[in-house]
């Protein structure tokens, strides 16, 4: 165990991950949403956006840890913005795939809490709605490939998992905290 901690919070668009990932930083400040590369075009918050060459680059240094592709766009977790990271605090990353948990936790050493955010199809829908996404059919696309991917990979271990209708942001986060403070106990006991 490298003592360095880390959050993966995993889920379907609109399940509260930016949400959840606001409570935290709130609760404390050593929490940040780990910006991952973005080589495309569209939401720029939350991303650090690059080109192409930027990509390749990285590729070629071996330095992708992760690497996906969807709404026309590729999205990029490297090694050495995650080093960054963990350089200033306990990096909170969003993943919408199974085998992107399994690349960083695989691939990058650290204590990886790894947290299922939840909320069915429909909830989706109206989150996406309401907040003025312009590409709702996509996110539910997403969705339903957030579903297949679950049941692909029946008993991936999850250190939480939080239904984001039934768990207020605040609560998620105080439990993700929780989490991760009886992983350090376990780890120095």
């Amino acid at each position: 165990m490298t003592g360095r901690q880390g959050v993966i919070l995993y889920g379907p668009p609109a399940s509260g991950k930016d949400t959840v990932t606001a409570a935290l930083t709130e609760l404390s400040p050593r929490y940040a949403q780990f910006a991952r590369l973005k080589v495309g075009t569209g939401k720029a918050a939350g991303y650090r956006m690059g080109t192409a060459e930027q990509l390749h680059d990285l590729e070629a240094a071996g330095d992708v840890v992760y690497a996906n592709a969807r709404y026309g766009n590729t999205y990029v977790i490297d090694r050495p913005s995650v080093d960054a990271a963990f350089a200033t605090g306990v990096p909170v990353v969003h993943l919408g795939q199974i085998d992107g948990i399994r690349a960083l936790v695989d691939g990058y050493p650290a204590d990886w809490s790894v947290v299922l955010l939840w909320c069915p199809r429909e909830v989706t829908e109206q989150r996406s709605a309401e907040r003025g996404d312009r590409d709702t059919a996509a996110r539910l696309a997403a969705w339903d490939a957030t579903r297949e991917d679950l049941d692909k990979h029946p008993g991936t271990t999850w250190g939480l998992t939080v239904d984001t209708t039934a768990a207020a942001p605040q609560d998620a986060a105080r439990l993700i905290d929780q989490l991760l403070a009886q992983r350090a106990g376990a780890a120095t006991a």
